[in-house]
């Protein structure tokens, strides 16, 4: 019989890769979402959506996930269900913190209350650290500049106490940013490369941005799931950094997609001020040493090939 795997949060990006990837490792993939009907382009998109079993099931209703978890008797859960947006969290803190702070309490709580033995992993974030100066890792001091950092921060302290008081197989692995065809329009980097795309086919004319010199670790999003992967499957049963290591500024990221079109960004871009980010986080990139040395993990995908990944795919979609 296959090992099954339970996915809170299948149609995100992160969801609809991972279920393609357990899938593709012999594993009966459980996918959830929020919705009655949920949007599931992006398992269509990767031609699984008819191989997963996709259920709704509410994360605020703890009798729900139990029910899911008693049924279908996972061996490895994902908890990769909230709300996915920083500026989103500025107009939304109270949604916000229940998509992933009760979220994350409800699911760790039914494991508890099912004697669940298997595998938890709850996807962290960055954005906890707020502004790096050198690479960050979990020693780093957090600076939590949004109500979405707020809440990650939250929800890796909970996984934490339930691993060390109630002895739970449960992880976070705290993600960089990182990107794939499958991203949604409301991201930077996906507005970037269809926005120059539509210029390029004179469709628009400007691309109006906010602060195009801050710094990310760009990484991508099939990698990742990879590495979520080992994390929770490992033995150390311990919390991880995944990112590159490297840092880019937006503006190099326009400056290379207007390059791949065969345009100069400087005639097409504009900034907004209206655009910028209160407590904007000026550079943020972290240190993958250690998934590398325990687990063997490490980024491939150099951000411009990530570029041109993400091109061609919308090239290829016109």
């Amino acid at each position: 019989m296959k090992p099954t795997a339970l996915v809170f949060g299948c149609t995100g990006q992160d969801g609809s890769y991972l279920c393609k990837s357990l899938l593709m490792k012999g594993f009966r993939v459980i996918g959830t979402s929020r919705r009655r009907n949920p949007i599931s382009k992006r398992l269509n998109a990767l031609e699984i959506k008819d191989e997963i079993h996709l259920i709704s099931c509410d994360l605020q209703n703890q009798e729900d996930i139990k029910t899911i978890i008693n049924k279908y008797k996972p061996v490895e859960i994902y908890n990769l269900s909230a709300q996915s947006s920083v500026g989103v969290s500025f107009k939304e803190p109270a949604k916000t913190h229940e998509s992933i702070v009760i979220a994350t309490l409800n699911i760790l709580e039914s494991c508890r209350e099912t004697n669940f033995k298997g595998n938890v992993f709850c996807a962290g974030s960055s954005e906890i650290f707020g502004s790096t100066k050198k690479p960050a890792d979990l020693r780093t001091n957090v600076d939590l500049r949004s109500p979405y950092a707020t809440a990650k921060y939250q929800s890796f302290l909970i996984t934490k106490m339930y691993r060390e008081i109630y002895k739970l197989n449960c992880v976070t692995g705290i993600l960089f940013n990182h990107e794939s065809p499958l991203r949604d329009d409301k991201f930077v980097i996906k507005k970037i490369i269809n926005q120059s795309i539509q210029i390029k086919n004179g469709i628009k004319e400007k691309l109006i941005l906010g602060d195009i010199n801050i710094k990310r670790d760009w990484g991508c999003a099939q990698e990742y799931i990879e590495a979520i992967q080992l994390i929770n499957r490992s033995e150390l049963n311990k919390d991880y950094i995944v990112c590159t290591g490297e840092s880019n500024s937006l503006k190099f990221i326009i400056e290379k997609a207007f390059q791949f079109l065969g345009l100069n960004w400087k005639n097409h871009v504009k900034i907004s001020k209206d655009l910028y980010r209160s407590k904007e986080i000026e550079n943020s990139f972290g240190n993958p040493s250690e998934l590398y040395n325990d687990l063997g993990w490490k980024a491939e995908t150099k951000i411009n090939e990530l570029i041109q990944i993400l091109i061609n795919y919308e090239l290829k979609s016109d």
